[in-house]
């Protein structure tokens, strides 16, 4: 136990332990062993939290800052992230299990989401209106909201603070960041270069804990004004209750069963690649993962052929490693849920085509690449997040049939479609019930590009200009020209 390493919170600018010394721990899920201990926060911690925030809004040099001022500590934080990125990635990859090499870059490419807000920062405008009244001039201001609290899951952890935190601060909001409680550290990390980048105390703030009590109390607050959360539908039910109290502003981000459609014109090479990079980058663990494919039948034989000896060659090992290609899961939990589901799976008649269970020379929480020949819609995997390294598969003969299968579904986050027919592709993206679509890509982002869900993947968009503009509210001013008094308001002419 001497190695692990003891974490604090991030609150008003000081680096504290929880009100009552509560911690607990973080296990390295490639070795099962604990790593680092974190401070488990109190409802007097989220208090302590958000008034911070909420003073640093109403009178602290954040809320005198110009937009151009916040956009330059928005860029120098973004800077920071690309220079840190490597122990970023590194402390990220001990605690999450997934791989060195995608953390680090994934960390330096998500500075390109700060300098995206920053350069924002300073283009949010309002409007003169063509007001109906004579002597009247009117305009509209945009106003930031106040308090956002922003909870984060574990995976894609920076990514999702980019967008969230990125907007919110550029809009002149000030942030209570809820960390993962399965993996806090690399949050807590990132503070540290919050500080390094010029941003006040009490701006960002970075909590530690469970959803009872950090959670609840947190997103309950009276003084938050906006709750921003990605996680899971049943998290996402607790939420809306607790905003009852508040009348806080919403947005969820709630994850999917992601189809993914290959047609029997497409490119088989590129497709094969696209659904492996989709169901297998990062074991799996993603929420626009392309967990449900959809095969023309014509083609399918061949694509599962191909898939099948790509899926068997992944090399499974530590997440340090250069070389590795897929790690563990992050927490016993999705381990269990994915072994109880695969198992019942091959009990409604999913006959398992490659993996299927642990690897047998490997101690951690790894699962293998596993691919599952689905023989109808209704087997329960089919619509099942899994969040792991599993893909269900399924036939088709028309278009309309796959449009209904794709459709069939309580998400609706991504989709990908795979066809040589540009046609095609643009009714086959126009009818599919999903946030994002990708056309012979899959599982690429931008900053300037909006991302989220419809039906029970949530609903608010993160990420692109209007973001902004969802942690903003507007202001009508009307000013009256006229240098005559007001008319007497009880003689009505």
């Amino acid at each position: 136990m001497a190695d692990v390493k003891n974490y604090q919170m991030l609150i008003d600018g000081d680096w504290v332990d929880a009100a009552d010394g509560g911690t607990f721990d973080s296990i390295n899920p490639a070795n099962g062993e604990v790593w680092s201990r974190v401070p488990e926060a109190t409802e007097d911690d989220i208090n302590r939290a958000v008034t911070a925030a909420h003073t640093a809004f109403v009178g602290g040099p954040w809320a005198r800052m110009t937009p151009t001022e916040r956009g330059k500590c928005l860029r120098k934080l973004g800077d920071l992230l690309a220079d840190h990125s490597e122990e970023l990635g590194r402390t990220e990859s001990i605690d999450t299990g997934k791989m060195l090499k995608e953390t680090r870059w994934q960390a330096k490419y998500i500075a390109e989401f700060f300098h995206f807000f920053a350069g924002c920062a300073d283009k949010v405008s309002g409007e003169t209106l063509p007001i109906d009244k004579p002597d009247m001039f009117v305009f509209t201001k945009r106003e930031p909201l106040g308090v956002v609290a922003a909870v984060v899951p574990w995976n894609s952890q920076l990514f999702l603070v980019a967008v969230k935190i990125g907007p919110a601060l550029a809009a002149g909001n000030t942030v209570v960041l809820k960390a993962s409680e399965h993996a806090s550290a690399a949050m807590l990390e990132f503070g540290r270069l919050v500080e390094m980048a010029g941003i006040p105390p009490g701006v960002v703030n970075i909590v530690t804990g469970h959803g009872e009590p950090c959670g609840r109390a947190l997103t309950g607050h009276p003084l938050v004004a906006r709750v921003s959360f990605t996680g899971g539908p049943n998290a996402a039910r607790h939420v809306l209750e607790n905003v009852k109290r508040n009348f806080a502003e919403v947005s969820l981000e709630l994850g999917g069963k992601s189809p993914f459609i290959v047609f029997d014109d497409a490119n088989i090479e590129s497709a094969v690649n696209a659904s492996i990079a989709g169901i297998f980058g990062a074991t799996g663990q993603s929420c626009v993962a392309g967990s449900r494919l959809y095969l023309h039948e014509d083609i399918a034989d061949e694509f599962l052929d191909r898939m099948v000896a790509q899926a068997q060659q992944i090399l499974i090992g530590d997440p340090l490693a250069e070389e590795t290609q897929m790690g563990p899961l992050c927490t016993a939990g999705q381990l269990d849920h994915i072994q109880r589901e695969v198992a019942f799976a091959q009990e409604e008649g999913g006959k398992v085509l490659v993996g299927g269970k642990q690897p047998e020379d490997k101690s951690g929480l790894y699962f293998e690449p596993t691919i599952i020949d689905c023989p109808r819609q209704d087997l329960r995997i089919v619509d099942t997040e899994l969040f792991g390294p599993v893909l269900c598969v399924q036939r088709f003969k028309t278009e309309a049939e796959v449009l209904e299968l794709a459709n069939d579904t309580e998400h609706g986050l991504a989709a990908g479609i795979f066809t040589a027919d540009g046609a095609r592709s643009l009714r086959m993206a126009n009818a599919v019930r999903a946030g994002i679509v990708w056309v012979n890509t899959y599982r690429v982002v931008s900053p300037i590009a909006e991302f989220g869900g419809v039906k029970g993947s949530g609903y608010g968009r993160e990420s692109g200009f209007q973001a902004i503009y969802d942690y903003t509210r507007p202001k009508t001013v009307w000013m009256n020209t006229s240098d005559e008094p007001l008319a007497n308001p009880f003689v009505m002419r």
